[in-house]
């Protein structure tokens, strides 16, 4: 894989004249993680929107490159994983077929291996149901699948185990590990457990990084 690096400039958002946050810089590079923290409302969600995205900073710049080459913002989705608890799925398609309609508006490959990440979640058995009859639980396990689907330089993970149980949370901190041994993984959380996983802390309550004593 591509050598990622991912640097965010003096980053500000301004919602109807409240600023959010403001001044925020980070370099991240491969092999490095980082947890983002917070109060309710300091911006940690908005932020991971940002970097994915889907939304666009009030000021600031975010500049992500591969083996040195910058990648311009309008292709920056195509090395981004996103996982967050409100992003939509289409409750009346079935598993395979959300994934193959994201796969299709995102310009993803064909063949990429969508059974088996469905199996790593444990929902391969329920692949052909509509979503409809999944748990928010088996949702944010879809998202995860989707999320993972390219296997992205960079995953973004909002509140990453939310709505899962044991099982799922034990998967998603192997998938935390292993993005850590091959790109970037930014958590969005105030989880204790979540945040310890991670190298560092950007606290958005004093717009300082602080180490995490965690694993990096």
């Amino acid at each position: 894989m591509a050598r990622v690096t991912l640097k965010v400039s003096g980053l500000k958002r301004v919602f109807s004249r409240r600023t959010v946050f403001s001044g925020i810089d980070f370099e991240i590079g491969e092999n490095d993680s980082m947890a983002v923290t917070g109060r309710n409302g300091s911006g940690k969600s908005t932020l991971l929107k940002i970097l994915a995205g889907v939304l666009s900073p009030s000021r600031g710049s975010i500049d992500l490159s591969l083996d040195a080459k910058p990648v311009s913002n309008d292709l920056r989705y195509r090395y981004v994983g996103f996982v967050a608890p409100y992003l939509q799925l289409y409750d009346e398609f079935t598993a395979i077929e959300n994934l193959e309609f994201f796969r299709r508006v995102r310009g993803l490959q064909k063949n990429l291996p969508v059974v088996p990440l469905l199996e790593r979640f444990g929902i391969a058995d329920r692949k052909d149901d509509p979503l409809r009859t999944f748990s928010s639980g088996m949702k944010q396990r879809v998202k995860y699948a989707f999320a993972l689907l390219h296997q992205p330089p960079v995953l973004l993970l909002d509140e990453p185990t939310s709505n899962l149980d044991a099982a799922g949370i034990d998967v998603v901190y192997r998938i935390i590990e292993e993005q850590q041994q091959r790109g970037i993984v930014i958590v969005a959380t105030n989880n204790a457990e979540e945040t310890g996983r991670c190298a560092r802390v950007l606290d958005l309550d004093s717009l300082r990084q602080t180490s995490s004593g965690g694993p990096g």
